[in-house]
């Protein structure tokens, strides 16, 4: 039989119909503790902190979906990264993107660089800085294609090749991609991270995140640390994302359909003085990412003449995107990174430009949007 594709495994893999009651619907599994036969004998589940069926069916879900072999499910998107840091120990090096999501960076060197773990941003557009920034220490090279906020392409496959060659583990934040549209393990990346609370979700009412496996080392030791840390989703979020998960295929559809028409019509406007969108091909990694993705994803972002006041005048003046942090639901955002989701960056060599705006393009209908940001450019003097 022909392998099914990705909207068919979006449906059913992991949700098959509930054995006991034939309900087409995973049920919410909302208990704290299942019953055991004996002392040190259990049906599979034995306290909810270390597994649940519901999480169990978004687990295996999700692992479909991004073609790998283990999938586990945490309680945010942070902790998903953080559960990746795990797998770093006391005088380790980790590598990232100079542009990079303001979380994690706070991550990597607020926290983690107290424990003795040292990180590097370096511009991982260029092959050069990636293997110069390469030590006999580094353990780990993290990255997102797109990044966040800027939608720097990066190479995946030449990524991997470079930190495998040193013995380095490669993960990737796919979470503006989604894996409807890039799938990293099969380029050769170890780990795939994602917030599920972003388009996997996709509607704007849950946090969550993930981590995508094919090791089995890997993921037995990710496993204890899930159970021995404890950020773990509530079977209702777990239920939330299967249920956002079964409509990801149209929505990013729209989505990036939306996208491409808001960008070109940001680039016609004259309080704008840059835009940045993969799906142009005068954007740097274009041809990468037409390698690499089967589309462009949602994501905008551009930078308004005038700098950061006229970037905030045109942030507090749209009616259709709402300001606000976070990505990927259905209705349209928009983000002021830095004085919001990049706020942590200011003041460091990575601080990103303050007359930038990110747009998370949702699915509303694209003449509205439209016409939404351009009255708002229009108050920029």
């Amino acid at each position: 039989m022909t392998r099914r594709r990705f909207e068919t495994r979006a449906i059913h893999d992991g949700q098959d119909p509930d054995p006991t009651t034939g309900a087409v619907v995973p049920p919410i599994y909302q208990t704290s503790t299942f019953q055991q036969s004996a002392p040190a004998e259990h049906k599979g589940y034995e306290y909810a902190r270390t597994g649940n069926p519901t999480r169990t069916a978004l687990e295996a879900c999700l692992a479909s979906l991004e073609e790998g072999q283990f999938g586990l499910a945490f309680a945010s998107g942070m902790a998903a990264i953080t559960a990746t840091a795990y797998l770093l120990s006391p005088g380790d090096h980790a590598v990232l993107p100079d542009d990079v999501y303001g979380g994690t960076y706070r991550l990597f060197v607020r926290v983690l660089e107290r424990y003795g773990i040292a990180s590097s941003f370096v511009d991982m557009t260029d092959l050069t800085r990636v293997e110069a920034a390469l030590t006999p220490k580094t353990r780990m090279v993290l990255t997102e294609t797109p990044t966040n906020p800027y939608l720097k392409i990066l190479d995946i496959a030449a990524i991997s090749e470079l930190a495998h060659a040193r013995d380095a583990l490669v993960v990737v934040d796919n979470t503006f991609a989604s894996p409807y549209f890039q799938r990293p393990l099969s380029l050769g990346a170890d780990l795939v991270v994602h917030s599920t609370t972003k388009y996997l979700g996709g509607h704007s009412d849950v946090v969550g995140g993930a981590v995508v496996i094919n090791s089995k080392d890997i993921y037995q030791t990710l496993k204890f640390y899930q159970n021995a840390a404890g950020a773990v989703p509530s079977p209702f979020d777990c239920w939330l994302v299967l249920r956002g998960v079964r409509t990801l295929g149209i929505r990013m559809d729209r989505h990036a359909a939306n996208a491409i028409a808001v960008a070109e019509s940001l680039r016609d406007n004259p309080a704008v003085t840059r835009v940045f969108y993969p799906g142009f091909p005068e954007h740097p990694g274009h041809d990468i990412a037409r390698k690499q993705m089967s589309g462009f994803g949602g994501m905008v972002s551009f930078v308004v003449r005038g700098g950061l006041e006229s970037a905030r005048r045109v942030a507090s003046s749209t009616k259709i995107f709402i300001l606000g942090e976070s990505l990927g639901g259905v209705e349209s955002l928009l983000d002021h990174p830095a004085s919001m989701t990049h706020a942590s960056l200011a003041g460091s060599s990575l601080q990103v430009d303050g007359g930038l705006i990110r747009l998370s393009v949702g699915i509303e209908h694209v003449h509205d949007l439209v016409d939404d940001l351009h009255q708002a450019l229009a108050k920029v003097r």
